[in-house]
């Protein structure tokens, strides 16, 4: 995620009296600078706290739906401790990682930055590109799980053309929502957080089941996450441009509304692509990427404690480098589960994107050693200058 947080804090972690030095970008080599991270949010308008809750709830979660298939397949009792026991060895660990992080090394595009700086702009790259193809890849699967509740009540939207046209309406009008503005979706956010989860506590009371408004409440909390997803993309490539991993263009902001339109307009037009696909294929061809940059993101964290020990952290994991190590397995082991048992259509799919993925890095380069395109260049700050 990359968005601009209002705070009464400075933005800037480097300690008074520490000025950047001066350093020459080479063809290569894609500069990470603080500088660069913290002041394209300060002169824009800022996300405030409540509005990035429901953004992170919708992000993270997005409501009591769609949890039917693990209570059919497993059975009340083990689907309600799964819900209970896996926040614990899942959740709890990444928000750790996440924290330390984010508050390490803040600005948009926040896991790229954190896999450049342990492993160098190969892995911060691939790391960029898997995030945001995850990213799009579960924008895709929203307006079909929309459409796929409402065609109960609309059977017209079952197949053919009437269901391909709600699918890119639905798409192109979130999406143009997403372009109103951050603080706008926000908002929204809120709203649909609070209708979305208002009914769950009032069916917990009293059971109606004659009404069946789950329908539509799953279809609300789908728009909810999609603005979330999308909002997370856009800023990414933001954040990517504002750190030369991308062309300058792709952070261009809209005069009217301060949002990135550009990386809005991309997102849109790969989920539109990505819709056509089966909606299962969409969810684990999400998982699968979503599971290399997640694994990436854990090593990019146990390395960063070990090679800059002293680095100053608003926020430590209290924990030595064996705690985190310990800390991480347990998760990542659920990954690389989520991965082995894939479908080969996963695989070919995951595969030909990591392929592109390797293959954008090098033609970025290409590009800047040709100078076909122009690039963000700020001043260098080394990671010893954050040091205590």
């Amino acid at each position: 995620m990359g968005f601009d947080i209002q705070s009464d804090k400075p933005n800037s972690p480097i300690p008074t009296g520490h000025q950047p030095p001066s350093a020459t970008v080479t063809a290569g080599t894609i500069p990470i600078t603080n500088q660069s991270i913290t002041t394209s949010a300060t002169n824009h308008k800022k996300l405030t706290l409540i509005p990035l809750i429901f953004l992170i709830y919708f992000e993270v979660a997005g409501g009591p739906y769609g949890e039917e298939p693990a209570v059919k397949a497993a059975g009340p009792l083990l689907a309600i401790l799964g819900f209970l026991i896996f926040p614990f060895i899942w959740s709890i660990p990444e928000a750790l990682v996440t924290a330390e992080l984010s508050t390490t090394f803040p600005g948009n595009g926040g896991f790229v930055i954190w896999a450049h700086k342990a492993f160098g702009p190969f892995c911060g790259s691939l790391m960029g590109s898997w995030k945001y193809l995850t990213g799009v890849i579960n924008i895709a699967a929203f307006p079909i799980l929309c459409i796929d509740y409402m065609e109960k009540l609309f059977p017209i939207f079952s197949s053919g053309l009437p269901r391909t046209l709600a699918i890119l309406f639905f798409t192109l009008f979130l999406s143009f929502v997403n372009y109103t503005g951050l603080n706008i979706v926000g908002f929204a956010a809120i709203t649909l957080g609070i209708i979305s989860l208002f009914p769950f506590i009032l069916m917990s009371l009293i059971a109606i089941p004659q009404i069946r408004p789950h329908r539509w409440l799953t279809v609300l909390s789908a728009v909810g996450l999609f603005e979330a997803q999308l909002s997370s993309c856009a800023y990414q490539l933001l954040g990517m441009a504002d750190l030369g991993f991308l062309p300058k263009f792709f952070g261009v902001r809209s005069k009217w509304f301060d949002t990135p339109w550009v990386g809005i307009l991309i997102s849109t037009l790969i989920t539109v692509g990505f819709s056509h696909m089966d909606f299962t294929d969409i969810v684990a061809s999400a998982n699968f990427i979503y599971s290399l940059g997640m694994l990436l993101e854990f090593a990019s964290f146990v390395w960063l404690r070990r090679k800059f020990p002293t680095l100053k952290r608003p926020y430590r994991v209290p924990l030595g480098i064996p705690g985190l190590v310990v800390m991480c397995l347990v998760p990542s082991a659920f990954l690389v589960l989520i991965m082995v048992i894939a479908t080969k259509i996963v695989f070919l799919v995951s595969g030909l994107m990591t392929v592109g993925a390797v293959l954008w890095y090098f033609l970025m380069n290409y590009c800047k050693s040709e100078k076909w395109f122009v690039y963000a260049n700020g001043n260098e700050i080394e990671v010893e200058d954050l040091q205590s």
